[in-house]
């Protein structure tokens, strides 16, 4: 193989090398502006946790409940136990079931204005073996005072043709409820918390809410394979381009030596 095309095969692998290190150094930099937005999201989640407890007459004022997202309200209303859902194929602790979703009306009693919001209870289990068969839940017919944290619908689910009407369900969204029941709700739901202080729940509800996970450690963990496959493709470029020809040539020296002696 003559010289000329060692040097041009050299050089097209140099560029080849070149453009795969820029492309997973870029490519793990990506993940570490994704981390780090992340990290500023659940800052944010983080602060509006902390916030004041909100009260029906803020809810009923505020116009774009989205603002509120995350944060904890005390709400004194009653339940309309005629709209309740079960959302199935929900879990819980690892175990799948049911989450119970039921509208609750509120107002605020300075201006007499009510508001209606989807409430997502708490989780039950199924009987497995009859899955029409529904869990009893301890219905208060008179004013409550519930506890929960602002959260968006429960996440969607792929679901079977006609597993959208009933009561037992794979799917909701907030839209299609309202048009339904023909209720205003709310266009953000409430996830039903326990508070030891003044609410006591007693309907058999688990409600260990998994708090919101932003996946932090999986793009840590992107990042860290691409730079690896970049310090890689770096080192078998000095390897076998740099470090390999040259102790070939030199042990084809010091052979050729030997063998003139």
């Amino acid at each position: 193989m003559s010289l000329k095309t060692l040097n041009t095969r050299f050089w097209l692998v140099a560029i080849a090398t070149i453009l795969g290190v820029a492309v997973t150094m870029r490519l793990g930099f990506w993940q570490f502006s994704r981390a780090h937005e992340k990290l500023d999201l659940q800052t944010a989640i983080q602060k509006q946790t902390s916030l004041p407890v909100l009260d029906a007459n803020t809810m009923v004022s505020t116009k774009d409940i989205a603002l509120h997202l995350h944060r904890t309200a005390k709400l004194t209303g009653r339940w309309q136990h005629e709209h309740t859902l079960f959302l199935d194929n929900r879990q819980m602790n690892g175990k799948p079931g049911f989450f119970v979703l039921t509208p609750f009306t509120f107002e605020d009693k300075r201006v007499g204005i009510k508001k209606t919001a989807l409430v997502q209870r708490g989780w039950v289990a199924r009987d497995f073996l009859n899955r029409q068969k529904l869990p009893q839940i301890k219905e208060d017919a008179g004013e409550v005072t519930i506890l929960g944290r602002i959260a968006p619908a429960p996440s969607k689910l792929y679901e079977f043709k006609g597993a959208d009407v009933g009561v037992i369900r794979q799917n909701v969204t907030i839209e299609d409820l309202s048009q339904e029941y023909k209720i205003d709700l709310l266009n953000m739901t409430l996830l039903q918390i326990a508070d030891p202080n003044s609410v006591n729940i007693s309907d058999g509800l688990l409600r260990h809410w998994l708090q919101p996970n932003l996946g932090v450690e999986k793009h840590y963990g992107y990042m860290f394979q691409w730079w690896a496959l970049s310090a890689l493709i770096a080192l078998l470029f000095v390897w076998f381009q740099i470090m390999r020809p040259r102790m070939h040539i030199k042990f084809k020296d010091a052979h050729e030596q030997r063998k003139n002696e």
